[in-house]
């Protein structure tokens, strides 16, 4: 049975708001120009200042949550892919972002 109210509230260590920052702000690079990532940008843009805000809880948006989300699983199918067809030293490299990623995905995004 779905959940009638979700909770948007979180709590993130010092590892994983430097995380989810360093990823937005590079998201947010790439999008800038582009006027079709508009309501990406401004999603992106709110969680920045939710997380530089220096709060202990962080409260997202639903639609912030969302478009956070879909860029996590995004990213880490991303790296899945270039994993498998590199070699040693690059994999080696991306595992480490892969996992971090993911276990920031499992612990806070799902379910």
């Amino acid at each position: 049975m779905k959940k009638l109210f979700q909770n948007y509230n979180y709590q993130f260590n010092k590892n994983e708001k430097k995380l989810i920052s360093s990823f937005l702000k590079q998201s947010i690079k790439q999008m800038e120009g582009n006027k079709q990532f508009f309501a990406e940008l401004k999603a992106f843009n709110s969680i920045l200042d939710k997380l530089s805000s220096g709060e202990e809880t962080v409260k997202f948006t639903k639609d912030e949550k969302t478009k956070l989300t879909f860029q996590l699983k995004q990213n880490i199918d991303y790296i899945k892919k270039e994993m498998n067809k590199s070699w040693f030293i690059k994999k080696w490299m991306m595992k480490s972002l892969f996992n971090q990623y993911s276990n920031l995905l499992d612990n806070h995004f799902r379910g």
